[in-house]
């Protein structure tokens, strides 16, 4: 179904008219199991019993499904609109067409199959081409974020052994000290000269591209960077088919349709991007938007959905928060799509955005090292608190970490005796790291979780990041999630603070809302309403109005704020400044 006021919206799926609908076998694989989730959209239980991922034994997304369905098809592919009102469409075809010259023109400055290739672009066209390009040379793709700096960026190449970059000329001095020997293309502005090769070249190319060779399905495409929450990030190697191809779980939990419009709020570089910005949308022949600013602006964002009649819409939960203390009642026509990812939402927010828009948003759970492992499809009942029940494709099962038996609460596992195809091939580089989340028979996520009788998993919070107080097992989330509830908060961490007595008790890092100030009459309301929604042994102790430290990628690093608690606190109990205490203001 295509909502009225959709552009390009003729067409539906390669099995009723799609301009694409021959290929290889690898194509009519992929697209069997795309129809078949199609189908299936709104019924969880036949989906996951029917789905088997494609698994053909050469595969190249770029190639054998994009360009496929690209042929004639003059439907918008990319709409990317400019803060300043500016505004460009491309439709597949020609980006099949743009692609083909990047990739000609590539293979001209020496980019081979294997090639490991930093791109460090925003949300801009040259992106995707480059994108869909060195999918098609065979070449190992290591996204980037424009936010790095010079060491991060030594890291990453020295680490990636990377061959080329290709960058916005507005970061080349970035790589000035930056040692190796890698060819150097800049994008935009003067670009050439000191030993940077200009992008804009590469439209002189022709169209039309004639690969070196067959691309396996398990060849390296994709070695993602993590944010690096808890350590060093670490390097996630995925191939042409577990990224491709996996994401069609994230296309079913979206609940894309050909010919949807789907905007999805996540920066270049980091894996969501893929996730929502590329493969899901495009395989299910969606159109990817992008409303590209600068500094985040909520009303501008709810007028550009308004205004361009997107369909779709995922964020993070920190823009859903964003989103909420604007005036939602605005948009005239809601997206009718309505997701959130990258950390577990709060029920106060769903509730809201249900009321203003009467839609639910739905949560779903993967990682960088896989595609969306669980989540809550369309046409499913919600239940507040879960992010839903394993997708197509996942043979999720808890295990408890003590004693390594499977059951209705513990950590969030993959069984490999039924490997999904979207799961990692291993952290590059690092054997050790990959047979540790490998061990025993299962890929260990790191996340905890509980079951309900109806299957629905709830979320419980990082192995590393629940902690006992007072011999109670105490999980961050649900007590942030009760926070953010209440009017004054923003934003919440809640960490361990060591107590003589409870060893630990939870403490509260708190963003304020707007018109809120740091003072004891405001912690003072904050821990009357924690005592009135939590239990006693579940109930702030103690709290801090503070800034939370986040990895670039804007994922709450709670390590830092656990090793600020056991610097302050020590041995001694003194209240550290700025510290408000339960006990002395009740």
């Amino acid at each position: 179904m295509v909502t009225s006021g959709t552009p390009d919206s003729a067409g539906t799926s390669g099995t009723s008219g799609s301009p694409g609908t021959s290929g290889s076998p690898g194509t009519e694989a992929f697209r069997a199991a795309r129809d078949l989730l199609l189908a299936h959209r709104e019924d969880h239980d036949t989906a996951y019993e029917r789905f088997r991922w494609p698994r053909p034994a050469e595969f190249n997304w770029a190639l054998d499904w994009f360009d496929v369905i690209a042929r004639d098809n003059e439907r918008t592919a990319l709409w990317i609109v400019e803060a300043d009102g500016a505004e460009r469409r491309w439709s597949y075809a020609e980006l099949s067409r743009r692609s083909d010259q990047v990739a000609n023109w590539l293979r001209g400055r020496g980019v081979r199959a294997g090639d490991p290739l930093l791109l460090m672009l925003g949300n801009q066209l040259e992106l995707w081409e480059t994108i869909l390009a060195a999918m098609k040379l065979r070449a190992v793709l290591i996204p980037a974020t424009p936010l790095l700096g010079p060491a991060d960026l030594a890291d990453r190449i020295d680490r990636g052994a990377v061959r080329h970059v290709v960058a916005g000329a507005g970061d080349v001095d970035k790589f000035a000290d930056v040692p190796g020997d890698y060819t150097r293309i800049a994008v935009g502005g003067a670009a050439a000269g000191d030993g940077w090769l200009a992008y804009a070249e590469a439209y002189r190319e022709p169209a039309g591209f004639t690969p070196d060779g067959p691309t396996g399905a398990d060849e390296p495409l994709l070695r993602y960077f993590t944010s690096g929450t808890t350590a060093r990030a670490k390097l996630v190697e995925h191939t042409h088919t577990s990224y491709p191809a996996g994401h069609l779980s994230t296309m079913y939990w979206i609940g894309l349709r050909p010919g949807d419009v789907h905007l999805n709020v996540s920066s270049p570089g980091w894996a969501k991007h893929a996730w929502s910005s590329v493969f899901a949308p495009w395989n299910a022949e969606a159109t990817v938007f992008v409303y590209n600013y600068a500094r985040f602006d909520a009303p501008a964002l709810l007028a550009e959905l308004d205004r361009c009649g997107v369909t779709s819409f995922c964020a993070p939960p920190t823009v859903w928060r964003m989103l909420i203390q604007a005036d939602l009642s605005r948009l005239r026509t809601p997206p009718e799509i309505v997701v959130g990812a990258g950390e577990p939402l709060n029920p106060e927010v769903i509730e809201q955005v249900r009321a203003a828009w009467g839609v639910t948003i739905r949560d779903g759970y993967g990682q960088t090292e896989t595609t969306a492992q669980i989540g809550n499809p369309p046409g499913q009942r919600v239940k507040p608190g879960s992010m839903g029940r394993p997708l197509p494709g996942y043979p999720v099962v808890l295990i408890d970490p003590l004693t390594g038996e499977p059951g209705d609460d513990g950590e969030v596992c993959l069984d490999l005796s039924r490997r999904p195809a979207a799961l990692m091939t291993g952290y590059h580089g690092d054997p050790e790291l990959t047979a540790t989340v490998m061990a025993g028979g299962y890929y260990h996520t790191g996340d905890l979780a509980a079951r309900d009788a109806d299957g629905y998993l709830s979320y419980v919070g990082r192995t590393d990041d629940v902690f006992k107080a007072s011999d109670y097992r105490v999980s961050p989330f649900e007590l942030e999630s009760v926070l953010l509830e209440h009017e004054a908060v923003a934003e919440a961490a809640v960490v361990p603070s060591p107590d003589p007595v409870r060893l630990a008790v939870p403490k509260a890092y708190v963003v304020l809302a707007s018109g809120w100030a740091p003072t004891e009459e405001t912690a003072r309301a904050i821990f009357a309403y924690s005592r009135r929604r939590l239990a006693p042994y579940l109930r702030i102790r103690r709290l801090e109005f503070a800034d939370l430290p986040k990895t670039i990628s804007g994922k709450i690093r709670r390590t830092e704020l656990r090793a600020a608690e056991r610097d302050k606190h020590g041995a001694a109990d003194a209240r550290p400044p700025g510290e408000y205490r339960e006990d002395q203001l009740s």
